[in-house]
C-alpha cells in the first residue's frame, strides 16, 4: 500500500446532523473532534509508506481508530465494526454515514508499519504537539510517574518445559534455513521427541524420570550446539536468534562435566548436569520463553508475573487536563530506580520537563534526588524507602525513627 496524502475535508453534513441529534449532551469523540480536530494528517506518516503502488487507507484515520480501540479495549474486529456502525466514531473520523469502513486486518498492518518504522511514539507525539499548541501542555509543570506490570504474550513454562521447548524452537528455526544440514545431523529419536510443542506432550511425573528426561534434552542441545561449531555449518546459521536463545538457556540451566576416559589412551568425554534451581543465576539473566527472550519473571510484593514493567508519566496540574507525556517500558526485572533518570531525560528531550516530579518510593534514592535537582533541574518528590537494616528486625535496637524521637542516645 502506498501513501497519497489528501486534504482532510469537513465532517459530512448528514453525519454532523445525526450525531448532534443522537448525542444532544455531547460525546467524548464529538468533543475531541470539535476541540482537537483530527490531531493527525497523512503528512505525519510518509516514512511508513512507499510512494508508488495501490493507495492505502488514510493513516490519520487509522491512528485515531487505534487510539479509540485502546481506550475502549476493543479487538481489531470490534474496532472495525465500530467504524462501520457507530455514529460518534464516524463523526470523529469525518466519514459519511453510509461508509462501510474497512477490513479489520488493516489495523494490525498499520501497527506493524509503526513498529517497523520505529515510529510507535509518533501517535503520542503528535497528540502532545496539538495539546501544546492549545496551551494545555507546558514545560515546568507538575508531573507524576507510576508503573504497572505487563504480562508477556507467552505461556509460562516450568524449567523442564522451557529447556525442551527452547531446543524445539531452535530446531524449527534451523529447519527453515538449512533443512538438509539439519537432517544430516539429526538422530531419528529427535523427530519423535521434538515434533510437537512440549506442553502438549506427556512429560514424566516421577522425579528420577524427569531428571533423566532433562539430562537427555541437555545432551541433545549440546549435540546441536557442537554441530554449529563445525566448519560445515551453513553461513549465517549461528546468528539465528533462536540459537542464541538456546545458548543462553543451556548456559543457565546446564553444566558440562568431564568424564574420565573409558580406557587408557582415549580422550576424556563430557557429561551433562541439569543444575539445581538454587544454583541458577539471578532471574534478570534468565530467558523465560524462546518466543519472547526479553520477558522476565518478577515477584513484587503480592504480585508475580512474567513480562515487563511499563512506567507512565502524566501531567497533574490541578487547573489543566491530565495528559500522558511519556511511556517507558522495560523487562520486569529492571528496578524502578533505574528508570527515573531515563524518564526525566526523555521528558527533557520532548521539551516537557516537570518542575516537580512526583513518584513513589521505588523511584527514589539519595543519588537520584541530587541528580534530579542539580543535573536535570527537577525537584524529585516522593516517600523515602523503608529502612531494611538489621536494626528494624531486632526489638529494642536503635533505629533512625527512635533517634529522631529521643533526640539523642546516651551511650553507657
Amino acid at each position: 500500500m502506498s501513501l497519497h496524502p489528501q486534504p482532510i475535508g469537513a465532517i459530512p453534513e448528514e453525519t454532523a446532523r445525526v450525531a448532534r441529534a443522537a448525542f444532544p449532551k455531547g460525546s467524548p469523540y464529538l468533543t475531541l473532534r470539535d476541540h482537537l480536530g483530527t490531531i493527525y494528517d497523512d503528512g505525519d506518516f510518509p516514512a511508513l509508506f512507499p510512494a508508488s503502488g495501490q493507495p492505502g487507507l488514510p493513516p490519520w484515520r487509522l491512528a485515531l481508530v487505534t487510539l479509540m480501540q485502546f481506550r475502549e479495549n476493543l479487538s481489531d474486529r470490534q474496532a472495525a465494526e465500530a467504524v462501520r456502525a457507530r455514529i460518534d466514531w464516524k463523526y470523529l473520523l469525518g466519514m459519511a454515514l453510509t461508509d462501510p469502513g474497512f477490513d479489520f486486518s488493516v489495523l494490525s498492518e498499520f501497527r506493524d508499519r509503526l513498529l517497523a518504522g520505529s515510529a510507535e511514539e509518533l501517535v503520542l507525539e503528535k497528540l502532545l504537539e496539538r495539546c501544546r499548541a492549545l496551551g494545555w501542555l507546558k514545560a515546568r509543570g507538575l508531573q507524576r510517574t507510576d508503573s504497572t506490570h505487563v504480562l508477556a504474550t507467552i505461556r509460562v513454562l516450568n524449567r523442564l518445559e522451557l529447556v525442551a521447548e527452547t531446543l524445539r524452537a531452535a530446531l524449527n528455526a534451523v529447519a527453515t534455513v538449512a533443512p538438509d544440514w539439519l537432517q544430516a545431523i539429526t538422530p531419528l529419536a529427535w523427530y519423535e521427541r521434538y515434533s510437537r510443542r512440549i506442553e502438549e506432550s506427556r512429560l514424566p511425573k516421577d522425579t528420577a524420570e524427569r531428571e533423566a528426561y532433562a539430562h537427555t534434552v541437555g545432551e541433545d542441545g549440546f549435540l546441536l550446539l557442537d554441530a554449529l561449531e563445525t566448519p560445515a555449518v551453513p553461513e549465517g546459521l549461528r546468528e539465528l536468534p533462536s540459537l542464541e536463545a538456546l545458548r543462553r538457556t543451556w548456559q543457565r540451566h546446564y553444566e558440562r562435566t568431564a568424564r574420565a576416559p573409558a580406557s587408557p589412551g582415549e580422550p576424556p568425554t563430557h557429561g551433562v548436569r541439569f543444575k539445581a534451581s538454587r544454583e541458577l543465576p539471578p532471574a534478570a539473566e534468565g530467558i523465560e520463553s524462546p518466543y519472547d527472550v526479553e520477558a522476565r519473571y518478577r515477584h513484587k510484593r503480592d504480585t508475580q508475573w512474567t513480562g515487563y514493567m511499563v512506567h507512565v508519566s502524566e501531567t497533574c496540574d490541578p487547573t489543566a487536563p491530565h495528559l500522558l507525556t511519556h511511556v517507558h517500558t522495560t523487562p520486569a526485572t529492571v528496578h524502578e530506580a533505574q528508570c527515573t533518570a531515563p524518564i526525566q531525560q526523555a521528558l527533557i528531550d520532548k521539551d516537557v520537563p516537570p518542575q516537580e516530579h512526583l513518584v513513589d518510593a521505588a523511584y527514589i534514592s539519595s543519588e537520584l534526588l541530587v541528580h534530579s535537582r542539580d543535573e536535570q533541574g527537577i525537584a524529585l518528590r516522593g516517600p523515602t524507602r523503608p529502612s531494611q537494616g538489621w536494626q528494624t528486625q531486632v526489638e529494642g535496637a536503635h533505629t533512625l525513627a527512635r533517634l529522631s524521637e529521643k533526640g539523642s542516645i546516651e551511650l553507657l
